[in-house]
């Protein structure tokens, strides 16, 4: 059985590591700041352009700075100065989901613990390579093939045969954290595997409007991870299922069919 959630980092469901914002996803500038920092940048960035000579390069050159302070909340000369007018970052986004492995419980834990495995079942991940014992790199592709993000991320607390928790260490492309319980099932023959991913989205207005967008894929994507988890640790083999797209193609049909999701929810 798997069930799943999504919500925001302050509903009922929470895990007890966050995200740590920054860059992309800390915002330090306020409301009433970022509208005039907006409407003043892309007026002096369109004057800057219309008849481009040295002197309005440099004023469009200013302008497209306050341009970007505006749209994404996010000042570099307010963090150097330790100035902030937002209040708050924007709010994590919160993923969980259970299946039960029937497999021993040390047994799921050695292989997740083991993050090199991890792209094995997670297919949103291109690969994770382990630095030394708490500290990884992770990339991943961005959806579409128009480029790749990656991060450093720490384990931050590890108790045998129980929790797994992880998060990106600032400066990461992507702001996310991640939890893993395990214990024992009800009839005491298999493992409950209990996965919480969280992700801060860019802050400002676009970070709003794309993690309002990615949701619902991003929800599916926690599930399929842990029905593939199921079957791999349960059988030793990929999970796969046909699929018309990928029949002749030597592709993971559920990749084909998660990518078909994604971007059916980004057209929607």
């Amino acid at each position: 059985m798997i069930t799943s959630e999504i919500g925001m980092a302050s509903t009922k469901e929470q895990t007890s590591i966050e995200p740590i914002a920054s860059g992309s996803s800390r915002t330090n500038v306020g409301t009433t700041e970022r509208i005039i920092s907006t409407t003043v940048g892309a007026l002096l960035t369109y004057y800057g352009l219309r008849k481009p000579t040295l002197g309005r390069l440099l004023v469009a050159t200013f302008g497209a700075s306050l341009l970007h302070r505006g749209t994404t909340g996010y000042c570099y000369v307010n963090n150097a100065i330790g100035r902030n007018t937002a209040g708050r970052d924007t709010d994590a986004i919160n993923m969980s989901s259970t299946v039960t492995i029937n497999k021993p419980r040390a047994e799921v834990y050695k292989f997740w613990r083991q993050l090199e495995n991890l792209p094995q079942f997670m297919h949103h991940l291109e690969k994770v390579t382990q630095i030394d014992n708490r500290r990884s790199h992770w990339s991943a592709p961005v959806p579409g093939g128009i480029g790749k993000v990656a991060w450093d991320a720490e384990i931050v607390e590890d108790r045998e045969n129980e929790c797994i928790m992880w998060r990106s260490v600032p400066g990461a492309d992507v702001d996310n954290a991640g939890e893993v319980r395990f214990k024992d099932s009800i009839d005491g023959k298999g493992t409950e595997v209990h996965a919480i991913i969280k992700y801060q989205p860019p802050a400002g207005y676009l970070g709003e409007t794309v993690g309002k967008l990615f949701n619902p894929a991003f929800k599916k994507m926690v599930k399929n991870d842990l029905r593939r988890f199921k079957h791999l640790m349960e059988t030793g083999e990929n999970f796969v299922v046909p699929h018309p797209t990928a029949k002749h193609t030597g592709s993971d049909p559920n990749s084909v069919q998660e990518t078909q999701e994604f971007q059916g929810t980004l057209h929607s």
